[in-house]
């Protein structure tokens, strides 16, 4: 696991990159569809979609990691008790549409105001636990190391790979 201190200044640094970034899209750009739903129901997404979709992702993991220090044995929550990976993928493809769809009419300064929102709870979530407990893993978490700190790092590479498929549709469409 990454320390503390390399934890928030990725979180930080991407984060600050993420705003700019979409600051400076103009209208029409964040109106536009840019990449396929990955649910098979879905519509295509806008770069606001991919926002919208970011803070759900973000409130996420946040709640597997209080899930993990409040001593949860099962704080990653997709697809109930049994599911197949493939069923948990679906899932996880059905409710980010729903997300997207639900904040669709949101503003880009709502969007960009809940996520900083949310990425704040992040770092105060950080900064409130020991370093043993930042390097816990999260039972069942395939995204950074698996750790708690990893976990949550992940976060700001979610949101580079997200600004890259936005890049390309953009350029595609």
């Amino acid at each position: 696991m990454t320390d503390r201190a390399a934890i928030l200044s990725t979180l930080e640094t991407q984060r600050a990159e993420l705003e700019a970034r979409y600051r400076a899209f103009d209208a029409e750009q964040l109106a536009n569809p840019c990449t396929e739903s990955e649910d098979p129901d879905g519509e295509p997404w806008t770069p606001k979609d991919h926002l919208a979709h970011l803070l759900r992702i973000e409130h996420a993991f946040l709640a597997m990691a209080e899930l993990t220090v409040s001593g949860d044995p099962e704080p990653v929550r997709i697809g109930g008790p049994g599911a197949t990976w493939a069923e948990k993928i679906a899932k996880v493809h059905r409710d980010n549409e729903a997300q997207v769809r639900q904040l669709h009419e949101r503003s880009l300064d709502e969007l960009l105001d809940e996520l900083n929102a949310a990425r704040a709870r992040t770092i105060e979530f950080i900064d409130g636990i020991s370093d043993e407990q930042l390097a816990m893993p999260i039972p069942g978490a395939p995204w950074g190391d698996g750790s708690i700190g990893g976990v949550l790092q992940a976060n700001a590479g979610h949101e580079r790979q997200h600004l890259a498929w936005i890049d390309a549709g953009l350029t595609s469409h």
